[in-house]
């Protein structure tokens, strides 16, 4: 019987710990001591309240359940749930997880080709890269991966999950997907390769009076890239800045990417509960040109791209054209607790000029097109040419401009 209750015990404190953590009350007890937590008001409050409702549905569960459960899978699966129920960002990662997090290399390991989310409680493709292991087996955004080496994503956090499709070249990773418009998941095996990133694609459009520049992932090096380009061959044309599949976890860079083309105004804002608010306005010594602008998205546009596309539509800037974004842009943080498992907590997120959280809203262009006909059925229609819808509109509202 004191085992048991030690064990319970040992389970309400994991519980409450991460409770106040995500509640951003901090995550030493010697912060606040339990009497903090109750006099501290309303919000620790509703907490220490909190608190005690777990323990009583644990003890339930100790007692009641049909069979004696595991007690520590209870916790760890209430943890899981508790962080990702805050967004797809925030998670927990257990002892094991956590060890191997850190351990991972920055670059170099191999990859499927794929950038991952998650929605609805399962991983979710966000984009693909070009001849990529994803790519050749068609995968595209919006497919949901059901399973990753038969565990189920639902039951695995976003940090895992990425973990998990990456490994040494050449070794194997077995997928179940769930494709748009299909009930039954496919069960595919991709081989992890070394994925270059796309290179920056530059085109003469229009008998050379439009710039077209599609971005790609949107690292420190692409962004200089699009500098350099639109210094040598952006002189007396208007710009097409391709966005779509464009993704980048260092948000900076779109903000960065967007500064080229204004010369003044908000571009975004970052906040927090405990994370100081940040305004980030145009330098006008950084802006590269006032030519006509049209900027492309989808859904496949991520992170530092859609920090680019909110600042230059919301500054009135350029036309936002194409389908409504992912919605990713925040700022998370790794907190360590006592007993070696951890917490990646969003701690702050990023506003557009309008004030609407990107991680919550997207981005929503100025005028939306749908999606290339034929586009969701690559792989299955019979080859045939293809009209980039998205592309057509904007080249339209471009030539409707003058220099």
């Amino acid at each position: 019987m004191v085992c048991v209750s030690r064990i319970f015990q040992r389970v309400v404190f994991v519980l409450s710990v991460a409770i106040f953590a995500s509640l951003g009350m901090g995550f030493a007890l010697g912060e606040f001591g339990w009497f903090g937590v109750h006099a501290d008001g309303q919000q620790q409050d509703g907490a220490y309240r909190q608190i005690h409702v777990y323990g009583e549905v644990l003890k339930k569960v100790q007692t009641d359940y049909v069979t004696e459960p595991n007690i520590t899978d209870v916790t760890t699966g209430a943890l899981h749930g508790l962080l990702e129920s805050l967004d797809a960002d925030s998670s927990y990662l257990t002892q094991a997880e956590y060890k191997i997090y850190k351990q991972q290399p920055a670059a170099g390991d191999a990859q499927l080709g794929l950038t991952v989310s998650k929605r609805f409680g399962y991983a979710v493709v966000v984009n693909v890269l070009p001849g990529s292991p994803a790519e050749k087996e068609h995968l595209a955004d919006g497919d949901a991966i059901e399973s990753i080496a038969g565990q189920s994503t639902r039951e695995l956090s976003l940090a895992v999950i990425r973990l998990l499709l990456q490994g040494k070249p050449d070794s194997t990773v077995a997928l179940s997907v769930v494709r748009q418009r299909k009930t039954d998941p496919d069960k595919i095996t991709l081989t992890r390769a070394l994925v270059a990133a796309p290179p920056l694609v530059e085109q003469q459009l229009e008998n050379g009076s439009i710039l077209s520049l599609k971005a790609g992932p949107l690292t420190a090096a692409r962004v200089d890239e699009i500098a350099a380009k639109i210094k040598a061959d952006g002189k007396g044309k208007k710009i097409l800045l391709d966005l779509r599949d464009s993704t980048g976890e260092d948000l900076p860079q779109g903000l960065r990417l967007a500064n080229f083309f204004l010369k003044q105004g908000t571009m975004a804002t970052l906040e927090g509960q405990k994370f100081p608010r940040q305004t980030f306005t145009a330098d006008p010594a950084k802006c590269l040109t006032d030519a006509p602008l049209a900027v492309l998205v989808n859904r496949g546009t991520y992170g530092a791209g859609e920090l680019a596309a909110a600042a230059l539509g919301d500054n009135k800037r350029a036309d936002l054209v194409g389908e409504r974004t992912f919605g990713e842009g925040a700022v998370a943080k790794t907190f360590e607790l006592g007993d070696g498992s951890a917490l990646l907590l969003t701690v702050a997120k990023y506003q557009t000029p309008g004030g609407k959280k990107i991680e919550d809203e997207a981005v929503v262009p100025t005028v939306v097109v749908g999606p290339p006909a034929g586009e969701e059925e690559a792989d299955t229609a019979a080859p045939a040419a293809k009209t980039d819808d998205i592309l057509t509109k904007a080249l339209e509202l471009l030539k409707a401009k003058n220099i």
